[in-house]
C-alpha cells in the first residue's frame, strides 16, 4: 500500500531513533509491533498506534508485526482476534504473515521466571491480593518487603510447579520480581509477574493455569521475535524501567528498545474499552460496530475511508504527550477524500408533494444532471422528472422570513437541474391544518442548460420525481456525547452526558433512482444533506438504510 504523504521523516520518534541508531546500531533490521490485547474492538486511537509503529518499520525498511497480547483467558476470544486482523488490512497496515500470539511464548515466559528465581531475582508470595497492594507503600512511603520474600530458591521453584500444575486456588499466590520496594517508581516494588487463574483459555484450552503480567511477558515477547523498538503510548513510560529490568536480568543481547509517544484523545469521543463495553452491554448502542461509536467497526459502518483515517493521522502529525484532537478534523479529512470521487444524488428526506400543474399528466423527461460540481470526469446521468414531484418539507413556508430563498406562496424557486416553478396554491389537510401538498406551474424556457437569463431566483433546491422515487431509510448520526467533556466513568450519573438525538431516523425517505443499485459500503453525497453511505448490517432485503457520515458543513475549516 501507498500511503498519501511520508511524514515519518518530520515524526520525533523517527528523529530520536535516527539519533540512537547513528550512536548505537543494531545488528538486526528494524522491526516494531502493535500488540493489542483481544477482548474489544479497536478505536481510532488504536489507529494512531498503528500507525506510528507502521511507519517507524517502513520508514528504516523493517518489518511490522501484529501481536495479540493474549495472557489474560477471561476476557479474550477469537471473535476480537478476527476482527482486529481485518480492521488493520481495511486501514492499510497490512502485517502480511507477520501475525503472532503471545499465548505462543508460554513455555519461554514461564522458563524466564524460572531463570529469574533461580538467580534470586523473583519468588513465590502468598500475600492477598489486598495485602500486596496494602505493603506496596505510596508516592511518599517506600512499600514493605512480604514476609515470603526471603523463600529459597529451591522452595520458590517447587511452588512455581505447584502453582503451574494447578495445586493452589486462584489469588492464593503469586510470582514477584525481586527488586526494590523502596524504590520511588512504584512499578519495581516487586511487581506480580505470574498470577493463577483457573480459566480456559480461548488457544491454548486448560494447559496453562497459570498466566504472566503483560509488563513481564512484554518485553520476553518482543526479544523472541526480534522487535527492536518497541513504541507504545505515554503511560507506558513508567513502566519503562521494569520493561528494561526483564531483558537485563534475563540476559538477552541487544534487547529491544522501548519508547513512548502521546496518548491521542479525541473530543466528544471515549476509547477507554471500560466505558465502551458499559454503552455495548447496557444497550446505549447498537454493538461495537456502532456508527457513532469511535471503533473502527463503527466509523466503517458509518461510512469512514481508510484513506480519510490515515489523512487524519498524518494530519495530527507527532504526538509527545497525551493530547486531544477536536473531531472535526476528522470529519474534515473524510470531507476532503469524499467531495471530488462521489456521486451527488436528491434525496428527500421529509417529503412535501407537489403537484405542477400545467406539465402534461403522462409525460417523463430525462434531464441530464452533474455528477459530482467539482469533477466533471464523473459525467452526468439521466434523472426522469414529472408532473408529481416531491421536495423536502422544509423547503416551503407559508409565511417565509427574510432571507428565505426557498419556496414559498406566489414565488419561484429554481429545481436543481430542472425548471423554474412558481407556487399557486396550498393545500391542507382540514382537521390538522398540516400542508399535505403544493399545487405549482411551471415556466418550460427556463430549463437547466438552454442558458436561459430572462430573470433570476435567489434559491434552488432539490427534488424527485413522485413515480421514480426509491423508498429508503436514512440515519443521520450526530456526536454520541453532548459537549466536549469527558465522562468520568465511575460517576453514577455519567449516562447523562449521551446525547438524546445522537441519532435520528428518517423513514421513509424519497430518492432518486440511481441510488437503487447502491452496493454495501458505498459512499454518495445527498445533494445540501451531506455524505451517506450504504449500511451493510441494516440494508436487507432490498430496503436501502443510507448512514449520514458527515454534513456538508466543514466546522474544521472554520475553526482554522
Amino acid at each position: 500500500m501507498e500511503h498519501e504523504k511520508d511524514r515519518g521523516t518530520e515524526h520525533f520518534l523517527y528523529r530520536t531513533i535516527t539519533e540512537e541508531l547513528e550512536a548505537e546500531p543494531l545488528g538486526r533490521t528494524m522491526c516494531t509491533r502493535f500488540p493489542p490485547e483481544p477482548n474489544g474492538y479497536l478505536h481510532i486511537g488504536s489507529a494512531y498506534a498503528i500507525h506510528t509503529n507502521y511507519m517507524i518499520a517502513r520508514k528504516f525498511n523493517g518489518t511490522f508485526h501484529l501481536r495479540f497480547d493474549d495472557t489474560n483467558p477471561l476476557k479474550e476470544d477469537w471473535e476480537y482476534v478476527n476482527a482486529i486482523i481485518d480492521d488493520i488490512r481495511w486501514l492499510g497496515y497490512d502485517p502480511g504473515s507477520h501475525i503472532y500470539f503471545g499465548s505462543d511464548y508460554s513455555d519461554e515466559i514461564y522458563s524466564a521466571a524460572v531463570t529469574l528465581i533461580k538467580k534470586g531475582k523473583a519468588y513465590v508470595c502468598d500475600l492477598t491480593p489486598e495485602e500486596v497492594s496494602s505493603y506496596r507503600g505510596t508516592l511518599t512511603e517506600p512499600g514493605r518487603n512480604s514476609p515470603y520474600r526471603d523463600r529459597t530458591v529451591e522452595e520458590n521453584l517447587e511452588l512455581l510447579e505447584l502453582m503451574k500444575q494447578g495445586a493452589f486456588p486462584a489469588s492464593s499466590k503469586v510470582v514477584r520480581a525481586k527488586i526494590d520496594m523502596s524504590s520511588p517508581n512504584l512499578n519495581l516494588r516487586d511487581p506480580v509477574i505470574y498470577r493463577i487463574l483457573h480459566a480456559e483459555h480461548y488457544r491454548t484450552g486448560t494447559d496453562w493455569c497459570i498466566y504472566p503480567m503483560y509488563d513481564f511477558a512484554h518485553p520476553i515477547q518482543d526479544a523472541i521475535e526480534g522487535i527492536t523498538y518497541s513504541l507504545c503510548s505515554i503511560e507506558f513510560k513508567d513502566h519503562r524501567p521494569l520493561y528494561e529490568w526483564v531483558l537485563k536480568e534475563l540476559d538477552i543481547p541487544e534487547p529491544p528498545r522501548q519508547r513512548e509517544f502521546g496518548r491521542l484523545n479525541i473530543t466528544g469521543a471515549v476509547t477507554s474499552k471500560r466505558f465502551l463495553r458499559r454503552l455495548v452491554q447496557e444497550g446505549y448502542v447498537d454493538g461495537w460496530d456502532d456508527p457513532r461509536l469511535p471503533t473502527l467497526r463503527g466509523l466503517r459502518r458509518r461510512g469512514f475511508t481508510p484513506e480519510s483515517i490515515r489523512s487524519f493521522i498524518e494530519e495530527i502529525g507527532s504526538i509527545r504527550t497525551q493530547s486531544t484532537v477536536d473531531i472535526s478534523l476528522l470529519d474534515h479529512c473524510l470531507r476532503q477524500d469524499l467531495k471530488a470521487r462521489t456521486i451527488s444524488v436528491m434525496a428527500v428526506l421529509q417529503p412535501l408533494k407537489v403537484v405542477i400543474t400545467n406539465y402534461p399528466e403522462d409525460a417523463v423527461e430525462q434531464l441530464q444532471i452533474e455528477n459530482n460540481s467539482e469533477n466533471e470526469a464523473l459525467g452526468k446521468r439521466e434523472v426522469p422528472f414529472a408532473r408529481t414531484i416531491y421536495i423536502e418539507r422544509e423547503d416551503f413556508m407559508e409565511q417565509p422570513p427574510k432571507g428565505f430563498h426557498r419556496l414559498s406562496p406566489n414565488t419561484e424557486v429554481r429545481l436543481k437541474g430542472a425548471y423554474f416553478i412558481r407556487c399557486e396554491e396550498v393545500v391542507k389537510d382540514l382537521d390538522t391544518g398540516e400542508i399535505t401538498e403544493l399545487r405549482c406551474t411551471y415556466d418550460p424556457q427556463t430549463k437547466s442548460g438552454t442558458g436561459f437569463a430572462g430573470r433570476k431566483v435567489k434559491g434552488t433546491i432539490h427534488w424527485v420525481s413522485a413515480a421514480h422515487a426509491v423508498n429508503a431509510d436514512v440515519y443521520l448520526y450526530d456526536q454520541l456525547l453532548r459537549g466536549q467533556e469527558l465522562p468520568n466513568e465511575d460517576d453514577g450519573n455519567w449516562t447523562e452526558v449521551i446525547h438524546p438525538e445522537s441519532l435520528v431516523i428518517m423513514k421513509d425517505s424519497l430518492l432518486e433512482p440511481y441510488v437503487q443499485g447502491a452496493q454495501a459500503e458505498e459512499k454518495l453525497q445527498f445533494f445540501r444533506h451531506g455524505y451517506f453511505g450504504v449500511d451493510k448490517k441494516l440494508t436487507v432485503g432490498g430496503r436501502l438504510v443510507f448512514n449520514r457520515m458527515v454534513p456538508l458543513k466543514d466546522t474544521w475549516n472554520k475553526k482554522a
